[in-house]
């Protein structure tokens, strides 16, 4: 699909009060919309009610499982979408509970999938998270891109307006990252469009 625009999904991991994610989320996206290689839909977890209990069998064995109404339009967007960027926090050395429900809540909306991370966190720049979002989207047979953007202290280097004092490297992160989930993306769209992937038997 070279002559096409990618389907990009950037999720905001984080639904706390007080959450800096919309303020890397937005940096991202701004971003990213700048690229017009992607068509960029923001998506907030904040705004969809996410029930922590899940039906007795889990969408890999139940594909057809009933979901709160209220989460047609959030499972359709994740659909929608090529590839998928996630911005997570790290909550004690892993991401928040607001992603493992969305994750849990779908399973062939994730499937052959390119998924790159954003991280954000005091020490490590969510890169505990992310590599535990990568276990969980690999078991899920999505594609988990090696590049990354990582904002360690992040406090630090956002101004008040929400734009980055100093955008030079994360700008070529994030380059990097579009560049390779184009790729990936791409590869994949056409798979399952010629060549759907069979997961279950």
């Amino acid at each position: 699909m070279p002559s096409e625009t990618l389907n990009l999904a950037v999720i905001i991991g984080s639904v706390r009060e007080g959450r800096f994610g919309p303020v890397v989320a937005n940096w991202f996206t701004e971003r990213a919309r700048r690229d017009s290689r992607f068509t960029v839909d923001l998506i907030d977890l904040a705004d969809t009610p996410l029930p922590l209990e899940l039906p007795s069998l889990p969408p890999a064995l139940e594909p057809n499982m009933a979901r709160p109404a209220e989460m047609a339009d959030l499972t359709r967007r994740i659909e929608a979408a090529d590839a998928i960027v996630v911005v997570t926090p790290e909550y004690n050395r892993s991401f928040p509970a607001s992603l493992k429900a969305v994750i849990d809540w779908h399973y062939t909306e994730w499937e052959t999938k390119a998924i790159g991370f954003v991280g954000y966190s005091g020490a490590s720049g969510g890169l505990l998270a992310v590599e535990q979002l990568r276990q969980v989207f690999g078991e899920l047979y999505a594609h988990t891109v090696r590049n990354y953007v990582s904002f360690p202290r992040y406090y630090e280097l956002f101004a008040p307006d929400g734009a980055l004092k100093d955008p030079e490297g994360p700008d070529g992160a994030a380059k990097a990252m579009l560049d390779e989930l184009l790729w990936w993306g791409s590869i994949l769209h056409d798979a399952r469009r010629d060549r759907p992937y069979a997961t279950r038997g």
